[in-house]
């Protein structure tokens, strides 16, 4: 396909993707004031120090708010639309076998990443609730919204991604793009970059965080690692005969 047409390809599966995320915003926009109140809830449940609830500095802070939910829920809620988008523009020309097999993908890929996004949300307590407790006796801590809300966000929507990335793995492997060689040769590179993202996503210097992010992450890309070697086997295998 000519680069112009590349282009084109792009731009129309960019713009599919920008409707359903759109759709998906303005539901979360109307949900904004229940969401908020949910994830704000684990800040009562904070022992120790004296916690503040959350804070807006300045005026339009609770609009900005709104509107940084309102796009997260539209990534999630849309998230079968762009990964099929994303599947479909990664690997055109698609044989009827490879076909099947991105069905599959897309099928598996939308649950994992709510499941990935369920589970960075699950851990926000336990987050929070560790590194206030890191706060002197007698204290008193107060949050902004803006920051916390930040924090919140990148984790749900980061891990729900991470939690897609070995499934990338596999189905690259399925349809012969990635082989398993390369997979397990890069497990230092894969670590290195599981690393980097658990501290991206998480408060800077929680080194607990970091690994309750990282450790699920690590097993996901070995299992990853452990199905593609299976396939390549059963190919080679499957070729012999043939020949």
């Amino acid at each position: 396909m000519p680069l112009l047409s590349h282009l084109s390809e792009l731009r129309n599966r960019l713009s599919i993707a920008a409707i359903a995320i759109v759709i998906g915003g303005m539901v979360g926009f109307a949900l904004s004031d229940a969401l908020i109140a949910a994830a704000a809830e684990p800040l009562s449940h904070v022992h120790g120090p004296s916690m503040t609830g959350l804070n807006f500095t300045r005026i339009g802070e609770a609009f900005d708010l709104r509107f940084k939910i309102a796009v997260t829920v539209g990534i999630v809620l849309a998230s079968p639309v762009w990964i099929a988008q994303t599947w479909a523009f990664l690997v055109p020309g698609l044989t009827s076998r490879e076909r099947r097999t991105g069905v599959i993908f897309v099928g598996l890929a939308v649950p994992l990443f709510l499941e990935g996004a369920c589970f960075g949300w699950m851990v926000v307590p336990q987050i929070v609730e560790l590194l206030a407790g890191f706060a002197p006796s007698g204290s008193t801590t107060m949050l902004t919204a803006s920051q916390y809300f930040d924090f919140l966000l990148k984790l749900v929507v980061g891990v729900g991604l991470a939690f897609v990335s070995p499934l990338a793995i596999i189905a690259l492997n399925a349809v012969g793009v990635l082989s398993a060689r390369s997979v397990v040769r890069g497990w230092r590179v894969a670590l290195v970059v599981i690393v980097v993202f658990s501290a991206a996503v998480t408060p800077p210097a929680d080194l607990m965080s970091m690994g309750i992010i990282a450790l699920p992450l690590c097993v996901l890309y070995v299992g990853a690692a452990a199905w593609t070697w299976v396939h390549d086997r059963r190919a080679a295998r499957r070729s012999r005969s043939s020949s």
